[in-house]
């Protein structure tokens, strides 16, 4: 049986339960064939009985001396025109009028269970014989005076199991053929469905892509987590036990006893995917991707692929933050090297004095800018963030002003050094990227914070290319862009990210051939707080 495809054992089970079914059918309707035989046995020996009891002839000569002689030819012609086995007319000694066989009349009636029959009363009774199983049915005989007078008892045999068999054989054939035809064709079509539903895999190819699927989960270095349609927990790896400090197997329980505060049911309901979103969950900060779980257009389910947030902030890094760090220090190098080598160059010439004017030049810009970011901006990592992209424009011939009004004393609400030195970061590459093919006279990137005490606005302006109304829908895009090369595509994306995390509002002015300006606006408040 092991060795059967499962679309064999689907159809044989069901083929087998439907025999089962027909045979107990066929018991029980049996069962109600013998009843329903009896019962009509019951009224045609109750009617005979009657008859012959209510006939003048039986009720006035019932007491003659030669009353058989009178009584059992009309009783036998009774008998026969109603099927039954035997009417016998008692009179009130129980002296036999009437009985099929000649012999027995006269002689005097004996059995157990007539009595009553002489006391005035009807009914039927069962026997057991040779010839098998009987009923008798006892009627009195009344007289005008209503004085009892005798007893009629007509009597015939039940049918056997195998009679009834036999005078139902061809109903039973052709029953039993459509049922087994139509049991064949269901279980046919049974199995076929079910080998669909399971992509016509067998169970130990299903138990080998669960083993797999399973330890796939548990070795991947995201969280991972499913439900199903009724918020039940289908999947919780071992990298989700760790991120959530979950010590025992939670399968099978209720998301929102395990995580309370977990946002994977509004996938549930929406229907919609969340793709690269910060969460806090727990007391754990993740960035998540939530995904609906569909089986022919009706949501089953949701699955939710995660990351610690800082290891996100790492990658994060990679991308944006200590790889633009790396760029600046080149770029310092690079322009440090220029300056040494034209100073080398004047005093090769003999121009020690126009040396030394050079160093002083240079060195009071350097110390002008550096002063102005250390006393404009409290962390260090923004300062440093700016001075590495001035050099860096200068680098690319590209000239980075500072608004002289710019300042910065705290983070928007939400917003760490980390997420802040991405978003400046992203946005003044991209001004770099959008200078890089522009012919212009002079490439230049204005750069503007400020804050009161309530905002904060980042503003960020280039005079190159600019960006079409279809580039300016879909900048925010997750992969989506107008440069060549890898991992591009994710900067404005991680923006809006952050920008949506602060509970920022941000504006793009693109003018094609002219530039672009992006603007965002951070509350440095929550909303409705007042003054401490």
């Amino acid at each position: 049986m092991n060795r059967l495809r499962m679309y064999w054992k689907i159809m044989i089970l069901s083929f087998g339960v439907v025999l089962f079914a027909l045979l107990i059918g066929g018991l029980f309707l049996l069962g109600i064939a013998t009843r329903i035989k009896e019962e009509e046995l019951k009224q045609r020996l109750t009617i005979t009985a009657q008859t012959v009891a209510n006939l003048p002839d039986v009720v006035e000569r019932i007491d003659d001396p030669n009353a058989s002689a009178v009584i059992a030819p009309m009783a036998d012609k009774i008998r026969i025109l109603n099927n039954t086995a035997y009417i016998v007319v008692l009179d009130m000694n129980r002296k036999r009028l009437s009985h099929p066989l000649s012999e027995r009349i006269g002689g005097t009636f004996e059995a157990r269970d007539d009595d009553a029959a002489f006391a005035e009363h009807t009914y039927v009774s069962k026997v057991r014989s040779e010839a098998g199983i009987g009923l008798r049915s006892f009627v009195p005989i009344m007289n005008a005076s209503s004085e009892q007078v005798g007893v009629v008892v007509a009597g015939g045999l039940l049918p056997s199991v195998t009679e009834i068999i036999r005078q139902e054989k061809q109903s039973i054939i052709m029953t039993s053929l459509l049922s087994m035809m139509f049991g064949v064709i269901g279980s046919a079509l049974l199995a076929r469905h079910i080998k669909l539903q399971m992509f016509n895999l067998e169970p130990q190819e299903i138990a080998r892509m669960f083993r797999e699927r399973s330890a796939a989960f548990q070795a991947m270095h995201e969280g991972v987590i499913a439900i199903d349609r009724n918020c039940m927990i289908t999947i919780f790896n071992e990298r989700a036990k760790q991120i959530f400090h979950v010590h025992r197997d939670v399968v099978g329980l209720p998301i929102r006893e395990v995580i309370p505060d977990t946002r994977l049911p509004e996938v549930l309901d929406s229907g919609v995917a969340i793709l690269s979103q910060e969460l806090k969950i727990g007391g754990t900060i993740i960035w998540s991707n939530r995904i609906p779980i569909r089986e022919q257009g009706v949501t089953m389910g949701a699955i939710s692929i995660f990351q610690d947030k800082t290891e996100v902030t790492r990658m994060a890094e990679e991308l944006t933050g200590v790889k633009e760090f790396v760029h600046a220090l080149r770029a310092q190098n690079h322009e440090h090297m220029n300056k040494m080598h034209t100073v080398a160059g004047l005093l090769q010439l003999g121009q020690q004095n126009e040396a030394l004017s050079y160093l002083f030049e240079v060195t009071e810009q350097q110390e002008e800018i550096t002063r102005f970011l250390q006393r404009h901006f409290d962390d260090d990592g923004v300062a440093g963030l700016l001075l590495g992209k001035i050099s860096r424009g200068k680098e690319l011939g590209i000239d980075i002003r500072i608004d002289p009004d710019s300042r910065m004393n705290q983070f928007p609400r939400l917003i760490d050094r980390h997420d802040f030195v991405l978003l400046l970061g992203n946005l003044i590459e991209n001004a770099f990227d959008a200078l890089e093919d522009t012919e212009v006279g002079s490439k230049e990137v204005y750069v503007s914070i400020r804050q009161d005490d309530e905002y904060m606005s980042i503003l960020v302006e280039d005079n190159g290319c600019g960006m079409s109304e279809t580039t300016k829908k879909r900048m925010l895009e997750r992969g989506f862009t107008t440069k060549d090369g890898e991992s591009r595509g994710m900067g404005l994306h991680l923006l809006s990210g952050i920008v949506t995390k602060g509970n920022g509002r941000l504006t793009c002015e693109p003018s094609l051939g002219l530039g672009t300006s992006i603007e965002i606006l951070f509350p440095l408040k929550e909303r409705g707080s007042d003054d401490e």
